[in-house]
């Protein structure tokens, strides 16, 4: 699984995205979209300019109008080599000149443009000056749902992803907890991702005993004991596309009272999938996983939502929340992944990656999701 077997993305594929976009931008009753360095440009275009330059790097996408990346001089040779360019122009600033007087020409003068959440302040302030007509909306407030339906081949990514996540779990159980650090463990699982296939590893939580209890605890130094629950939570990106699957093991035999928190669990994620259908609404996935730890007894130890969106990053809309009303829809890929925390004592949380299909939906994680015991 260490080879990269995917057909890459045609610049066909990138113009289609970049239409698209325009045209949600306009059915958003905006004047254009402008995206910044960072995932949304890599997902329209192909190209990932170096993050933490200073530089305005921006493209400029109207309904009607070919795309335009605005792009500093000494970066344009890199950005014009990408597969996406052939799919718009370029325009390029040389130091010492105004980028952002090179950007309003591009623009309305009183347009409403969604900008990507991680333009910078100073960029954002400097288009402002330029046109002081304009007004900004997040992205993410404006087209939540850009990225969110992915078409056949980023759904063969995804689920590469989720399989290398799960040959990880495969492995990683086979190796001694007991005796260990959890930052040893969560290198582990940061080397086995890497060695089926991820080139981005975003998060390795090995979270043990008492510390199972804080759901983003990570790694940390605390010895790993017999007797203990162990959360684990990995994932990255693989081909460009995100895994992030949690499995929760435990260190020899565990007590009546674990074994049944681990079963509700299980059952609340399962009943969470379940609940995975066209046309349901977001929170649908939420109430249903929900429903079945509160009925237990213990909805305040589930202190987290139900799952969120996944795809050219870990995180991203939908989320599967109390008040979420989006209709889910095939291709969407998201979490399932419910959790009981008990302060001071341990954690559990079992988690897949989820994508709707035409009559419900498919789990893109597959490994054990009954109680695992480990050395």
């Amino acid at each position: 699984m260490t080879g990269s077997t995917f057909a890459p993305f045609t610049a066909d594929d990138y113009r289609a995205r970049m239409d698209r976009a325009a045209r949600a931008a306009a059915d958003a009753g905006l004047a254009g979209l402008l995206v910044a360095p960072g995932p949304d440009l890599v997902w329209l275009t192909g190209y990932a300019p170096p993050a933490a330059t200073e530089r305005l790097t921006l493209l400029v996408l109207a309904p009607g109008r070919a795309p335009v990346l605005v792009v500093p001089t000494l970066e344009a040779p890199d950005a014009a080599k990408v597969v996406g360019a052939s799919a718009l122009s370029l325009r390029d600033w040389t130091d010492g000149k105004d980028p952002y007087a090179a950007t309003a020409a591009l623009l309305d003068v009183d347009g409403r443009f969604g900008i990507s959440d991680n333009a910078w302040a100073m960029h954002l302030l400097g288009l402002q000056r330029a046109l002081p007509g304009t007004t900004y909306a997040s992205l993410t407030e404006a087209l939540p749902m850009l990225r969110a339906v992915k078409d056949e081949a980023e759904l063969h990514l995804m689920a590469a992803a989720g399989a290398a996540a799960d040959a990880s779990f495969e492995e990683i159980r086979k190796v001694p907890f007991a005796g260990r650090r959890e930052s040893e463990v969560g290198a582990d699982l940061a080397e086995l991702l890497r060695r089926f296939g991820h080139s981005q590893v975003d998060f390795t939580i090995v979270a043990s005993g008492p510390n199972g209890a804080n759901p983003h605890h990570e790694v940390g130094d605390r010895v790993i004991e017999r007797g203990d629950m162990v959360v684990l939570d990995f994932g990255g990106l693989k081909d460009g596309y995100g895994s992030d699957t949690s499995r929760t093991v435990h260190v020899g035999e565990p007590t009546d009272e674990e074994r049944r928190v681990h079963d509700l669990v299980r059952e609340a994620q399962e009943a969470g999938f379940r609940a995975v259908r066209p046309g349901a609404a977001c929170q649908e996935v939420d109430r249903a996983a929900r429903a079945v730890i509160e009925d237990a007894g213990y909805g305040e130890y589930f202190i987290h939502r139900t799952g969120h969106g996944i795809g050219v990053t870990t995180h991203e809309p939908p989320y599967m929340i109390e008040g979420e009303l989006q209709p889910l829809v095939p291709g969407m890929c998201f979490s399932v992944e419910p959790g009981v925390y008990l302060p001071g004592r341990f954690g559990v949380r079992i988690e897949d990656i989820v994508t709707v299909t035409a009559d419900g939906g498919r789990r893109l994680n597959d490994t054990d999701r009954e109680m695992v015991i480990v050395d």
